[in-house]
């Protein structure tokens, strides 16, 4: 839909406009009345050329103000001044646009831009509505998407988020939250980003609650599947199948209760995203019931003592239906043997 939008645009610059909208120097400080100021200069560093800011001395800043109106107000503000800094150092064609709780910058015609605003709003409202009595919109912060006009711009920005040694996948599209949660994306395909705005929004929506790696994920991803369908899968559904039937063992299933196993770099972390996406649709059939069971389920145990309660289910005997495998004790989410803290998810 972007893209049909942008080809139907003429390809002109706007130039009074964008003379216009960038005339104010990027500010220096953020000042909230009655309560000092923080300064977004001193706290800037410089990387690649872009520059980025200690969200953690932000934040600190931002907890010491009492009321929780002015703390919201405070970080929209901290979000702000860096974009406009960012935005100074993206060049004269660089804008950044407002529509409700989402901020764009990018140098996309005014058209296109608003669209992409709206698609934003939009997905915002659906995984509200997707997830109705579960998700809800956060409090604090901005929904922010940068679009770089190339691909060199965009791995030159995304590279202070990969470690320095090391082989990567290519991606035109991802989310980071490092401070400040923002999705990053390239101007030749905004598409691309979509599914992931979806999911991450999916994510910023549940953040309320103390759910399990494996429902936080289960919800986002049939979220995302369901407001932004992306294209032909990698594997077949028989071919899936038969992948999570030869790996998921005694052990493995409780690395995948605790979260563990998302973090894994092998075909772990692709079946635990699609045991919880399956998981999740089959819990979900009486919503209802499964709302309680969200809104009640709890990363300690997995969710397993809300299972009980609220489906009256084991959920370890529904992953070993599921899986084909005998019901076993070993199945049922057992924090006694998993190793270290359980996983929250929101893990791209």
């Amino acid at each position: 839909m972007l893209n049909l939008l942008r080809s139907l645009i003429p390809g002109k610059r706007h130039g009074a406009a964008t003379r216009a909208s960038h005339a104010a120097e990027p500010p220096t400080d953020v000042v909230v009345a009655d309560a000092g100021s923080f300064s977004i200069s001193s706290h800037l560093s410089h990387e690649n050329g872009f520059p980025l800011l200690d969200w953690k001395a932000a934040r600190a800043w931002v907890d010491t103000l009492a009321d929780s109106r002015a703390r919201s107000a405070a970080w929209a503000q901290c979000e702000q001044a860096w974009l406009e800094h960012l935005r100074s150092a993206l060049g004269p064609a660089c804008h950044l646009r407002k529509s409700g709780d989402s901020l764009l910058l990018s140098t996309l015609e005014p058209n296109v831009a608003n669209a992409t605003l709206e698609f934003m709003s939009k997905t915002l409202r659906r995984v509200v509505r997707v997830l109705e009595g579960i998700a809800q919109a956060p409090e604090e912060g901005k929904h922010i998407l940068i679009v770089f006009d190339d691909d060199d711009t965009y791995y030159r920005y995304v590279s202070h988020c990969y470690p320095t040694a090391g082989e990567f996948a290519a991606s035109s599209g991802m989310y980071i939250n490092a401070g400040c949660g923002h999705f990053v994306t390239v101007k030749s395909d905004l598409r691309a980003v979509e599914p992931v705005i979806a999911h991450e929004m999916t994510h910023a929506c549940l953040s309320h609650l103390p759910i399990p790696a494996w429902l936080n994920e289960g919800l986002a991803v049939n979220t995302e599947h369901r407001l932004s369908p992306s294209g032909m899968p990698t594997f077949t559904p028989r071919q899936m199948h038969a992948k999570h039937l030869a790996f998921w063992g005694d052990a493995e299933i409780q690395e995948f209760w605790s979260g563990k196993s998302f973090l894994r770099n092998d075909d772990a972390s692709m079946l635990s995203y699609d045991l919880a996406r399956i998981l999740v649709s089959q819990l979900s059939g009486d919503w209802e019931r499964f709302r309680s069971f969200a809104l009640n389920a709890d990363l300690s145990d997995a969710g397993a003592s809300a299972g009980r309660e609220h489906l009256r289910l084991d959920l370890g005997a529904v992953a070993s239906v599921l899986l084909e495998r005998e019901a076993a004790a070993a199945w049922t989410p057992d924090p006694a043997t998993w190793l270290g803290a359980p996983e929250r998810g929101a893990f791209r």
